[in-house]
């Protein structure tokens, strides 16, 4: 069992590592990969709200899986606070980055991912006590 959680926080970390590089890469390291070209942000899903909600949906998987490794653990609280910390550095380095702009919406779509993880596992750990 030691070694599956070893395995899956070191699965987070990288995730967390990922997150980190994708942000502070000046230019598009997907749209690279998939269409060759630095300037396309590709869509996750094609919606009216653009890379925002690509924003959400990373920030929510790394917060939920970050938050079930480590709901039993006294780090939880610093990382809830550490990944809201995250995601307002990663934006505001954006006014700094070539080719990357600062976006209130991406910030807003970061904090929504982190704080619709924390209140599933807030309500998944107020219902396992009861």
């Amino acid at each position: 069992m030691t070694k599956i959680i070893s395995f899956l926080k070191f699965i987070f970390h990288t995730s967390v590592l990922l997150l980190i590089v994708i942000s502070l890469f000046p230019g598009s390291l997907i749209g690279l990969l998939l269409y060759g070209e630095l300037s396309v942000q590709p869509n996750l899903i094609q919606n009216p709200f653009g890379t925002t909600l690509n924003h959400f949906i990373y920030y929510f998987y790394v917060a939920l899986f970050g938050f079930c490794i480590y709901s039993r653990n006294e780090s939880f609280q610093k990382l809830v606070y550490g990944l809201f910390f995250l995601s307002i550095v990663l934006e505001i380095m954006h006014f700094m980055i070539p080719n990357r702009t600062f976006e209130l919406y991406d910030l807003i779509a970061n904090f929504l991912g982190v704080g619709v993880a924390y209140l599933l596992i807030t309500i998944y750990l107020f219902f396992k006590k009861s």
